[in-house]
């Protein structure tokens, strides 16, 4: 008798994109991938499932009043999980902006534009090594 590996779960939120589908790097790493294209139903997508990985954008957004952006929310959030591993995308001119952040809520890993395969593929290898060691 087979027994099936439950994949692993990787939730990619799009808000912006304006880079390449990432999605069948993800599939070749084992990920069963769901897309949010807005951070709303992202945070609405946690509230069922509990993903292994989630990649999301740091997208800084000046006028919002008590936040620099919507992946604040995110993170806030991904606190309650914490096996869940979260990997950001952002733009090299918003570092300052987004290392204070991450000085607040953990990330596992950032990445900046333009984003390569071989970082991403060697970050996601390193999420699963640490989730099982």
């Amino acid at each position: 008798m087979t027994t099936l590996i439950p994949e692993k779960l990787l939730l990619s939120i799009i808000e912006l994109g304006g880079y390449p589908s990432f999605t069948p790097l993800y599939k070749s790493l084992g990920y069963e991938v769901a897309v949010e294209t807005r951070m709303r139903k992202a945070l609405g997508f946690l509230k069922k499932h509990q993903p292994d990985v989630i990649v999301a954008e740091f997208n800084f957004q000046s006028d919002f009043r008590d936040r620099t952006s919507s992946l604040e929310s995110l993170l806030a959030v991904v606190q309650r999980m914490p096996a869940t591993r979260v990997i950001v995308f952002y733009e090299k001119e918003f570092t300052s902006q987004f290392e204070k952040l991450r000085s607040r809520l953990p990330v596992f890993d950032a990445l900046t534009f333009p984003i390569e395969e071989s970082a991403l593929r060697a970050t996601l290898q390193l999420s699963t090594a640490a989730a099982s060691g």
